[in-house]
């Protein structure tokens, strides 16, 4: 048992010393749990050996004295008196729409700051909070002030929101999507979406058929295509949609709509011409940038 013990605390020690703070935390506690154990365990073969004889249970007590003041040097003993730590946790979003919103105020301030208020249906609002997170047409707001019963809730963009999406071009009665951030359980039924848009994008075309509406879009900023990839994910507007088509020449994709998404978001609204809120998706994003970065050291390597 001794043994055993004395293997955990140095193995516990070495993840102590060579690991980040977060990970300290949890190794921490699993320590604790790991000295009750010891603790009792110790506790209950002291009893044994002590009916046994007394010269056994004085060598058993001296060698107990010594593994626990090891193992209390190792792992102090923290103060009762605990603090509270921070359960907030960032914004997450899915890109499952939950419905739209309407503009009922658009008040621009000192031209690089502008205050949004919205109208949202009835009960959208329920258990919000100021400092909540919502997306809208993509983009992560946060709440500065709401009114329950009117369902409004109101956002502040900074200089860079109102330039790198399509929020700065809202007008009163405009139609919006918006999600409210997920709580980590909750299904992901799109894809993991951050709500910090990436680029515009204008649509370009529309083609109604029969079951469906296929729109193409032309995007901004045309190095972002690269992130783009038939049959992967984008965020368009805060909607999770599968590509399919894409055009690296041209700067342009296509999606197909079905007509729930069409009835339950703003694009039933949206025309050829308007612009979209477009944010790829993070892990291709990651994929796309190793894979650039590695070429570019091989190439760099053959030359030099």
């Amino acid at each position: 048992v001794r043994v055993v013990a004395s293997l955990v605390a140095d193995a516990i020690h070495n993840l102590l010393t060579n690991t980040s703070a977060f990970k300290r935390e949890i190794i921490r506690t699993i320590a604790s749990s790991l000295r009750h154990a010891q603790n009792t365990m110790f506790a209950s073969t002291r009893a044994t050996v002590s009916s046994s004889s007394s010269s056994s249970s004085l060598t058993f007590r001296r060698s107990h004295q010594k593994q626990t003041q090891m193992r209390s040097s190792m792992f102090p003993q923290r103060p009762h008196s605990r603090q509270k730590h921070n359960t907030t946790t960032r914004a997450l979003f899915t890109g499952i729409v939950q419905g739209t919103a309407t503009v009922t105020t658009f008040t621009p301030i000192q031209g690089d700051f502008a205050r949004l208020t919205l109208a949202f249906p009835e009960n959208a609002l329920e258990n919000l909070t100021i400092g909540a997170s919502i997306a809208v047409n993509g983009t992560c707001l946060t709440v500065v002030e709401f009114d329950v019963k009117k369902s409004t809730a109101s956002f502040d963009m900074i200089a860079e929101t109102l330039r790198a999406t399509n929020l700065g071009e809202l007008k009163v009665s405009d139609t919006v999507n918006y999600e409210r951030s997920t709580k980590f359980g909750e299904e992901i039924g799109g894809h993991v979406v951050s709500g910090h848009v990436h680029t515009t994008a204008e649509i370009c075309a529309q083609e109604e058929t029969e079951n469906n509406r296929e729109v193409r879009f032309r995007l901004r900023d045309r190095e972002i295509v690269k992130y783009i990839l038939p049959k992967g994910f984008v965020a368009v507007d805060g909607c999770s949609l599968t590509v399919g088509e894409v055009d690296e020449k041209e700067g342009t994709f296509n999606v197909w709509l079905i007509p729930e998404t069409i009835r339950a978001t703003a694009f039933r609204v949206k025309n050829v011409g308007g612009s979209v809120n477009i944010e790829i998706e993070s892990s291709t994003r990651a994929i796309v940038d190793t894979i650039e970065r590695y070429m570019e050291r091989k190439e760099k390597e053959k030359t030099g």
